[in-house]
């Protein structure tokens, strides 16, 4: 292989995931359509939840947002790839909009007091078209929500953040790009944004690079943490059991 050559994609049970640099960071987020940062525990239930599993394959651009996943490629696959977390992709984002505090944000919240501390953060920023909306109880079956798509299209904002938990917000995305009648960038960081308003474990760049963000989240809410990073060891044997397609730039 050419040294000037990278891995730039790697397509895992069909979903193309991209190896971002941050060199090209810029570039990427001027573009449309649908952004997915999977975790390690949700690509461990891809065969679990079809509707999941075909967003991901779907979806217009995939990061390798989960340390756990990078980590069996490289132990088991002898995949070296580099990973780019929802939380560092959200840091270079809002450095982008300070600079462009005209861009127009549609966040989506889990619920109201997730909702006035991201605006909150969003108007510390120097952000002031914001449009919010508190999401009500998907069944996970069928993530629909005409109400919001209406919104969304009278509201046409350049970005859209849907700050809700894993397995959902995917799906809605697919759900949204699908069916709204303008371009966007949706942006599914999930609790990511939390790490920026205080609301979740404390995270910063550091404990980010070294892949120690689940620990931080088992530390900050064991209940709601600890059964599902466990849940995700099965990832191993799926990731050992299929073949990785690499593509190279």
């Amino acid at each position: 292989m050419n040294k000037q050559q990278y891995i730039y994609k790697i397509i895992f049970k069909k979903i193309t995931f991209i190896n971002l640099k941050l060199i090209d960071f810029k570039k990427i987020i001027k573009n449309y359509g649908l952004f997915l940062f999977p975790s390690g525990p949700g690509l461990a239930t891809i065969h679990e939840n079809e509707l999941y599993y075909q967003s991901l394959k779907k979806a217009d651009y995939v990061f390798l947002d989960s340390g756990y996943f990078v980590l069996i490629l490289k132990f088991f696959k002898k995949i070296n790839v580099t990973r780019f977390s929802g939380y560092k992709f959200l840091n270079h984002f809002f450095k982008h909009i300070k600079k462009n505090k005209e861009i127009s944000i549609f966040c989506i919240d889990p619920n109201l007091v997730h909702l006035k501390a991201n605006l909150k953060f969003l108007n510390s920023l120097g952000i002031k078209n914001i449009q919010n909306y508190v999401a009500p109880k998907y069944n996970k079956y069928n993530v629909k929500d005409k109400t919001l798509l209406k919104k969304i299209n009278h509201q046409k904002p350049r970005y859209v953040i849907i700050n809700l938990g894993g397995g959902t917000q995917e799906i809605l995305g697919s759900f949204l790009i699908k069916n709204l009648k303008f371009k966007t960038s949706i942006l599914c960081t999930g609790g990511a944004i939390s790490f920026f308003t205080k609301l979740q474990a404390p995270i910063n760049p550091i404990i980010d690079k070294f892949y120690l963000g689940w620990l931080m989240r088992i530390l900050f809410d064991p209940k709601t943490f600890l059964v599902r990073y466990l849940n995700s060891f099965k990832l191993i044997k799926l990731v050992i059991g299929t073949k990785i397609q690499l593509i190279y730039k």
